[in-house]
């Protein structure tokens, strides 16, 4: 029977596979790749996806940061450098009648933006929906220094 594939195989026996269980191989591949816990973790640090927008007086800086909560973000200014760090620990417990469940998540990420000509002091910032919205005000532009020299 000419490519049907024995339940059990001895070492040395040539085994035919039609192009379809290859496929079939491949996407259990895959999706064993995909549904991996190491791989779900990678891609969650790297979830903190923004858009900066410019105006004329300032630039607005909004990122997606979904199931997190307020507490759990730092924003920081320091050498015309934004940090914005995410500091997660999550616990779940649930009990029902025989059965517990445990599940905790923890980690951090941070993302980080070189900014210039920015009033640091007038910085505002506000989370709604997952979204957090930082207003970055530009300084006020300054006539340069310069002095009148009067002629004898």
């Amino acid at each position: 029977m000419f490519g049907l594939t024995p339940f059990r195989r001895r070492k040395g026996d040539i085994v035919i596979r039609k192009p379809s269980d290859i496929l079939s191989d491949v996407e259990q591949l895959f999706d064993s790749f995909v549904n991996n816990p190491l791989l779900s973790t990678l891609y969650e640090r790297q979830q903190m996806r923004a858009d900066i927008k410019e105006t004329d007086k300032e630039y607005i800086v909004e990122v997606d940061l979904p199931g997190v909560k307020k507490e759990e973000i730092d924003i920081t200014i320091n050498n015309d450098i934004l940090t914005i760090s995410v500091n997660k620990n999550e616990q779940i417990e649930e009990k029902n009648e025989n059965y517990i469940r445990q599940e905790r998540r923890v980690g951090s990420f941070s993302r980080s933006f070189y900014i210039d000509n920015v009033d640091s002091d007038k910085v505002t910032a506000k989370f709604e929906n997952g979204v957090l919205t930082i207003t970055l005000p530009k300084k006020e532009p300054t006539p340069p220094a310069g002095k009148k020299i009067d002629i004898s």
